[in-house]
């Protein structure tokens, strides 16, 4: 990937969206449901598209939510949706047609007592709640989100009453009625005025519900105890109101590094490619908080619905979502949650990194190693059979100090701030006690790098099996083991891993461009990682033919 010469700089005029004309083209723009790229297609975090090019319009709002109205029928699903939004421009007009077509199909629909944002965690927390014990009248909800996605951008995900990300069984189900409907010029869509949509809705208090509920899952005390000075960024998104009152309802000594929501997101530092993106895992969008990590003992940043988190450290600077994950991974089972089950479980993406399983091995817990996905955690942290889950993209969610469920949705406040209960309650910083992660089992060089494909070959790397990989070696080692399925559960990764003693990388294709994304690690060096990449392409290459 080409770094841009201006990614860490800050925004210029010229970086920023016309929020007038995106916002028009939501509602004057109207799709080709014979063009691929201007359908319905859910990804692993919902629907995602751009008003100005037809892929993100109110049509496709529009036929989704009646289709989502359509499932949930199907589903026997009768109970409220909750229904929130993020800080993007066409979060709030995606979200007034969802609520028009949603209170026409007489949902009960459950907004924000405060009209204002509300991140994701906050949406599933609150499913999670309302369903607790119950068998009949289940709630779920929508998100209105394209998550740390540039200013242009929109996106619409579903959470069934699991409270986590709809799996494909229902979003494939949720696609192809919502193209049907596009495709009908919206013939069958039920909805009514917003007036009556609004007058028709119920208030839920998303933010005092959530904040009041977190020293069930966070040892609060502690971190005011130690008096911990906590910098929080919620980078212009969701999580804006949510910081001040974690500080006011607790008593912590947190300060909101930028309290302000600008649709443009004029104050961010450029992304690594030169685009402003709200992605709390880049050093180069992260760059303003990094230039004050001496301020703070800690200091986090959320993307623009919470779900995911960024962690700088006075000592360190902006770490790597990696080398958090398992910090906190060896935090949580080493010790901090006695009452926890026993036989509690940690989750991983197998893109993620293998320090983890050596953390893993050496506190004698078992390791989960699922595809690309949050929703592969969901039943687990359900059922309270995974204490933790976690993606190498910065998202994680973990059991309540009880051992029942707190989110089945990727929860960036709850990762920030267990962050600052390890600064407490151990007395070091996260990238220290990473540090001597490193000592006990090697350093790890990680790094993600993509490479060209077309459609076709990337149709053919999604669907590739073991015996197309004709290697037995890979930079210098024996080839260990070929995967196109997950080790963990057995579904499908869309791609290949391949591993050896001390490296391994993966292949999975790219949903957006034309590229396949080759993650990749060695226990070896940079210098070895650099060998993996190279001969990963080429192994990649001669399995496609």
């Amino acid at each position: 990937m080409a770094i841009s010469d201006r990614a860490g700089k800050p925004a210029g005029p010229e970086d920023l969206v016309d929020v007038a004309h995106l916002v028009t083209s939501y509602f004057s723009v109207e799709p080709d449901p014979d063009d691929p790229a201007q359908q319905v297609v859910f990804g692993t975090s919902g629907h995602r598209g751009r008003a100005t090019d037809g892929s993100f319009n109110e049509f496709h709002i529009a036929a989704t939510t009646q289709a989502i109205c359509d499932y949930r029928r199907e589903q026997g699903y009768d109970g409220p949706l909750f229904l929130g939004r993020d800080t993007h421009a066409l979060s709030e007009p995606a979200w007034t047609t969802a609520l028009e077509v949603l209170a026409a199909n007489d949902v009960t629909v459950l907004v924000d007592s405060r009209d204002g944002y509300t991140p994701t965690p906050a949406v599933s927390h609150a499913i999670l709640r309302a369903n607790s014990g119950r068998s009949a009248g289940l709630a779920d909800g929508i998100v209105v989100t394209p998550s740390h996605n540039p200013p242009s951008d929109g996106g619409f995900k579903y959470n069934p009453p699991h409270g986590g990300p709809a799996d494909t069984d229902a979003t494939s189900v949720i696609a192809a009625r919502a193209n049907e409907l596009v495709r009908g010029n919206l013939e069958g869509v039920r909805r009514v005025a917003f007036a009556r949509a609004r007058a028709a809705s119920s208030s839920y208090d998303f933010l005092g519900s959530y904040v009041d509920d977190l020293p069930s899952v966070l040892d609060l005390a502690a971190v005011k105890a130690a008096g911990v000075r906590i910098g929080a960024d919620p980078l212009g998104g969701a999580s804006v109101d949510y910081w001040g009152e974690v500080a006011d309802r607790h008593g912590i000594d947190l300060t909101v590094v930028n309290p302000l929501v600008d649709p443009t997101w004029r104050f961010m530092t450029l992304d690594w490619d030169g685009r402003i993106r709200m992605d709390c895992s880049s050093p180069s969008a992260m760059a303003s908080l990094v230039a004050r990590r001496s301020e703070y003992d800690i200091a986090t940043g959320n993307d623009a619905d919470a779900d995911r988190h960024g962690i700088v450290t006075p000592d360190a600077g902006l770490m790597n979502p990696n080398h958090f994950l398992a910090v906190a991974i060896q935090h949580l089972f080493g010790g901090a949650r006695p009452d926890w089950p026993v036989g509690a479980r940690i989750g991983k993406t197998l893109v993620s990194s293998s320090m983890i399983d050596r953390v893993a091995s050496s506190l004698g817990k078992d390791l989960v190693e699922v595809p690309v996905g949050f929703k592969w955690f969901v039943p687990g942290l359900l059922d309270g059979s995974f204490g933790f889950g976690g993606e190498e993209s910065a998202g994680a969610s973990f059991l309540r100090r009880d051992g029942s469920v707190w989110t089945t949705d990727k929860d960036g406040i709850l990762l920030a701030l267990l962050a600052a209960e390890i600064v407490a309650t151990t007395g070091s910083t996260p990238s220290e006690l990473y540090a001597r992660l490193t000592e006990q089992h090697g350093e790890p060089a990680y790094a993600r790098v993509d490479a060209p494909a077309d459609r076709d070959q990337k149709a053919r790397l999604a669907a590739l099996s073991p015996d197309d990989v004709t290697a037995t070696s890979l930079a210098g080692e024996q080839i260990t083991s070929k995967l196109t399925e997950a080790p963990g559960n057995g579904a499908r990764i869309g791609g290949l891993k391949v591993t050896t003693e001390s490296a391994w990388f993966a292949a999975r294709p790219s949903g957006t461009e034309d590229v396949y994304k080759i993650y990749a690690e060695s226990f070896r060096g940079a210098g070895h990682l650099a060998e993996v990449q190279a001969e990963a392409r080429d192994v990649v290459a001669a399995a496609l033919g």
